[in-house]
C-alpha cells in the first residue's frame, strides 16, 4: 500500500461522501478504492469510515485524522510544487568543489559570475585538493583535473591540462637545456607532488611511455614553492601549466622539453546523476562552458 495513495482515498471518500465519486475523481474503480481505505484503517487500527448501503460517513477518529491528512498531503503538494520551481528557475545554496590553485584562480571566478546572473542562489565554493565523494560530502558539482576513477559522476569537459618541466633561463643558461628526458637525471630538479621515497617524470618518447628517474634537490607538495625556488636556479620543476603560467608570461621560467609532453589531462566539472538536474546545477555548468577558456598551454 503507497500510504499517501490511500491517504487521497479517504480524503476523497469523505469529501464525496461515497465511494463510487471518489472513485472516480481518482480514475480508479471503487473496489480499488475501498481496497486503499481498508488498509489505511488496517495501518492506523481504527475505522475511520461508517460505511452502510446508502451512505459513508466519518468516525470520530476519522474525523480527527482527515484534519491531520489533509495537511499532510498539502504539505506534500507544497514540497513537490517547490522541488518543481526549482529545477526551472535556479534557486537554494549550490555547493562546488575544486581544488587549492585552480580554484582560487579560475572556479572563484566563474561562482563569482554566476552568482550575478542568478540571485536567488546562494553559492558556496570548497577549495581541496583531496577527491571528495559528492553525495556524502553534500556537494552538488565538483570541478576535477585529471582522469576520473568514479564512473558513476556525470562528466562535461570543459578543458585539457598540460603537465610540462620549465625551469629559470639562468639555470638553463648555466646547465645547459634538456633536449631529451634522458638528460633529465643529470639536472638538478625539483619534485611537486606526492612526497616519496623514488621519484619518476613521465614522457612520451616515440609514442611510448618512458620513465625518468630523478633525485630532487627540493621536493614539496606545494605547486607555488617549487616555481619559486626554480625561479631562483633551483632546477628543472614538472607541475600543471595554469601554475606556471604568469612565471612563464613574465619570462621568470621557460618551458623545456615540451616535445615529450604526456597528454594533457582533461578538466571536467563532475555532477552525481544528469536525471532529474537541479536548475542551480545544469545553469552552473552551462555558464562554465560558455565563458570559460580552460585549454591551458594548449599553444
Amino acid at each position: 500500500m503507497d500510504r499517501l495513495d490511500a491517504m487521497a482515498a479517504f480524503v476523497a471518500v469523505a469529501d464525496l461522501n461515497g465511494f463510487a465519486p471518489a472513485a472516480r475523481k481518482l480514475g480508479l474503480s471503487p473496489s480499488a478504492v475501498t481496497r486503499l481505505v481498508a488498509a489505511l484503517e488496517q495501518r492506523v487500527g481504527a475505522r475511520l469510515l461508517q460505511r452502510t448501503t446508502r451512505s459513508v460517513a466519518l468516525t470520530d477518529i476519522g474525523a480527527r485524522y482527515l484534519e491531520r491528512v489533509k495537511r499532510i498531503l498539502s504539505d506534500v503538494e507544497e514540497a513537490e510544487a517547490s522541488a518543481s520551481a526549482e529545477r526551472i528557475d535556479p534557486s537554494g545554496r549550490l555547493v562546488v568543489s575544486a581544488p587549492v590553485g585552480f580554484g582560487r584562480l579560475h572556479v572563484a571566478p566563474l561562482m563569482s559570475d554566476y552568482l550575478l546572473r542568478y540571485p536567488d542562489v546562494a553559492g558556496e565554493l570548497r577549495l581541496s585538493d583531496r577527491i571528495i565523494n559528492l553525495v556524502e560530502d553534500g556537494v552538488d558539482c565538483a570541478v576535477r583535473i585529471g582522469p576520473l576513477a568514479d564512473s558513476s559522476l556525470v562528466a562535461r569537459q570543459l578543458g585539457t591540462m598540460r603537465r610540462i618541466v620549465v625551469a629559470s633561463p639562468d639555470y638553463l643558461g648555466a646547465r645547459g637545456v634538456p633536449m631529451v628526458p634522458a638528460e633529465v637525471a643529470a639536472h638538478d630538479t625539483v619534485h611537486f607532488g606526492a612526497i616519496t621515497s623514488t621519484v619518476t617524470w613521465r614522457f612520451v618518447v616515440d609514442g611510448r611511455d618512458v620513465r625518468v628517474a630523478c633525485t630532487p634537490r627540493f621536493a614539496t607538495n606545494a605547486a607555488d614553492a617549487a616555481i619559486l625556488y626554480a625561479e631562483r636556479g633551483g632546477g628543472l620543476t614538472r607541475v600543471l601549466a595554469y601554475q606556471a603560467a604568469e612565471a612563464i608570461r613574465t619570462g621568470r621560467l621557460q618551458v623545456v622539453l615540451a616535445d615529450y609532453e604526456a597528454p594533457p589531462l582533461p578538466i571536467t566539472i563532475v555532477y552525481p546523476t544528469s536525471r532529474l538536474l537541479s536548475a542551480k546545477v545544469r545553469t552552473f555548468v552551462d555558464l562554465a562552458a560558455e565563458i570559460c577558456d580552460w585549454r591551458f598551454g594548449a599553444g
